[in-house]
Parts: C-alpha cells; sequence; structure tokens
C-alpha cells in the first residue's frame, strides 16, 4: 500500500508510536507498519550512558583545578523525558536520526548539574585537600545528583559518577611539587638527624650501661672489702680478747705466784728465824761447856766424811806442832771403810 511503511527497532530502543496526537503503541525493541503522513514515532534509549565531563573550578584558597571524571546514567521514565525532550525520529530512506538537537543536550544538562555539584564541595576544600579528595568528591557528587528534583523531572537514574582526577594548574603543579620535593628532602634530613640522634642515644644507653656496670661493680667490690674489713676486725677484736684473756690469766698466775713467792718468804723467814732462835738458844745452852765437849758431841751421828774432814781440818789447826805427816790414798780409802 502507498505510504505504509515498516520498521524495527532494537531492544535497547523503547518506542512509543504516536497516531493523532495519541499512543497508540510503545515497547522497547518493538516492530510495526506505519502510515508516515499520520503517524509520529519517538525512540528513547533505555541502555546506559556514559558521560565524560571535564571542567575547572576553584579551591577555597582561589586555586583552580582541573576536575575530570564520568558519570552513567540512563532514561527511567520515558514519559516524562519526551515531554520534556524531543526525541521524535525523522526516518529517510531506513535511516533513523532526530528531528531536533534535544537527545544531544541530554548529557550537557547532566555534565552542567556535575559541575555544579562538584563547585558547591570544592568551594570549602583547600587545594591539599581537594587533590586527594577525588573519592569522597565524587561519593559527595553522586549523592547530590540522585536526589536533585531535575534530575528526576528529566527520568534519569544517575546509575555511577567516578572523578578521575583533580588536578591543579601547571604553574601550581610545579609549586607543589617544589614544596613537596624540599618537604621530602627535609624529611629525609630529619630521619638521618633522627636516626643520628638515635645512634647517639643507643651508644650514650650503652656508655650509661657499662658505668652503671661498672659502678655496680665497685659497689660490690667495696662491700666484699668492707665484709672482709669487718671479718679482720672481727678477728682481730676476737684475738684481742684472747689475748687479753690470756694477759690477765697471766697477772693472775703472777698474782698468784707473787702471792706464792710472798708466803714462801714469810715461810723462809719464819722458818730462818725459828732456826735462828733455836741456834741462838743452843748457843746460849752451850756458852758455859768446854769446847772439846763441843766438839765431841757435835761428832756424835756424823758420818765418816764428816768425820775425817773434821779431822783433818784440826790437824791443819795445829800444823806448827806437827813435824812431819804422810797421809796416803789408801789410808784414807780405809778410814773411809772403816
Amino acid at each position: 500500500m502507498f505510504g505504509i511503511k515498516f520498521i524495527k527497532f532494537q531492544p535497547s530502543e523503547y518506542v512509543l508510536k504516536y497516531k493523532n496526537g495519541k499512543v497508540v503503541k510503545e515497547g522497547a525493541g518493538i516492530s510495526f507498519y506505519y502510515y508516515a503522513p499520520t503517524t509520529s514515532i519517538v525512540m528513547v534509549s533505555i541502555a546506559s550512558s556514559d558521560c565524560p565531563f571535564m571542567f575547572e573550578e576553584v579551591t577555597a584558597d582561589f586555586q583552580t583545578v582541573s576536575i575530570q571524571g564520568q558519570v552513567t546514567y540512563r532514561i527511567v521514565d520515558r514519559k516524562n523525558v519526551v515531554g520534556l525532550l524531543n526525541f521524535t525520529l525523522a526516518i529517510k530512506n531506513g535511516n533513523k536520526s532526530y528531528i531536533s538537537d534535544d537527545p544531544q543536550k541530554l548529557p550537557v544538562r547532566v555534565s552542567n548539574l556535575v559541575r555544579v555539584m562538584a563547585k558547591k564541595h570544592l568551594e570549602d576544600l583547600k587545594l591539599s585537600d581537594a587533590i586527594r579528595s577525588s573519592e569522597s568528591l565524587a561519593n559527595n557528587i553522586l549523592e547530590d545528583m540522585r536526589g536533585n528534583e531535575e534530575i528526576r523531572l528529566l527520568g534519569i537514574e544517575i546509575m555511577g559518577l567516578t572523578v578521575l582526577a583533580v588536578q591543579p594548574n601547571k604553574d601550581t603543579s610545579r609549586a607543589l611539587e617544589a614544596e613537596t620535593r624540599e618537604r621530602i628532602l627535609k624529611m629525609s634530613d630529619d630521619a638521618i638527624y633522627e636516626r643520628r640522634n638515635a645512634s647517639i642515644e643507643q651508644e650514650r644507653g650503652v656508655k650509661e650501661n657499662e658505668y652503671n656496670t661498672e659502678i655496680a661493680i665497685e659497689n660490690k667490690r667495696r662491700q666484699v672489702r668492707e665484709t672482709q674489713l669487718d671479718a679482720e676486725q672481727a678477728e682481730m677484736k676476737k684475738q684481742n680478747e684472747l689475748k687479753n684473756e690470756q694477759l690477765d690469766a697471766e697477772i693472775n698466775l703472777e698474782e698468784k705466784r707473787k702471792t706464792l713467792i710472798a708466803l714462801a718468804a714469810e715461810n723462809s723467814k719464819a722458818e730462818a728465824d725459828a732456826k735462828a732462835y733455836e741456834l741462838k738458844a743452843m748457843m746460849s745452852a752451850l756458852s758455859g761447856v768446854d769446847t772439846d765437849v763441843i766438839r765431841a758431841l757435835a761428832a756424835i751421828g756424823m758420818q765418816p766424811q764428816t768425820l775425817i774432814a773434821n779431822a783433818f781440818q784440826n790437824l791443819a789447826g795445829n800444823a806448827e806442832k806437827i813435824g812431819h805427816l804422810n797421809i796416803t790414798p789408801d789410808l784414807i780409802r780405809e778410814m773411809m771403810i772403816e
């Protein structure tokens, strides 16, 4: 039939067939015949779309940073989006194209919303924090996008958002690199200084341990010497006590000897006095007796040797009266025998 055509769509393409301003057929991946003069065909892609973005913003410390990333979305409310944007197809010779540029405006709108959300968060971050905030920034933007009213009205679902990099401009980057390099060099110097200090502290600790050990050894030696001195003093004290005891004993012995000698002297004196008295009494008794009688009395009971000695004493006393006298050993022996 003239003017009637057949068209087929892919499963990722959601189609609304309008006739006389009313939807007469809709669905994903459908096919149908249509009459071009009275039919309008609207096609919305229900597949996910990746929208890369890259823009510059200013941080809280007025530093420009470049943000690069990607947002993934898909259209979930087809009727809502086609009510706001024109997704009508122009079909010529089997080729499909949109009659307006509204479908290309949708990723731009999404990208602009991402930029607005990123600007809001970067205004609270300093440069040093911003360049390290890729993950947290992405999470914050994603949360804001999912709760955004415009996104909801467009019938879009935000599936994911990634911030690949937050980078400063070249001059700032070189300055940061220089600052970081200086900080790293300072950290290296500090590490060397700390190692040296640690080595010095360790060496000092070793020296202190050595000194403490020497002090402990010296204290032990002093204690040993003091113990030895105490032992020697105790031994000397004991020896002195023994000597004192021995001296006291000798003194007591000498005292006893002195007392004994004194007693012996007194006894001897008393004995001598008794003998002298006896002799005096005898002499008094013999004072009127003849000498020869006294000699005769004295000879009584004498030993032969004593008698011979007395005889020779009498001979010696009368030697001037004796002319010649021979005394031989035989005579003396015979006198001793008798």
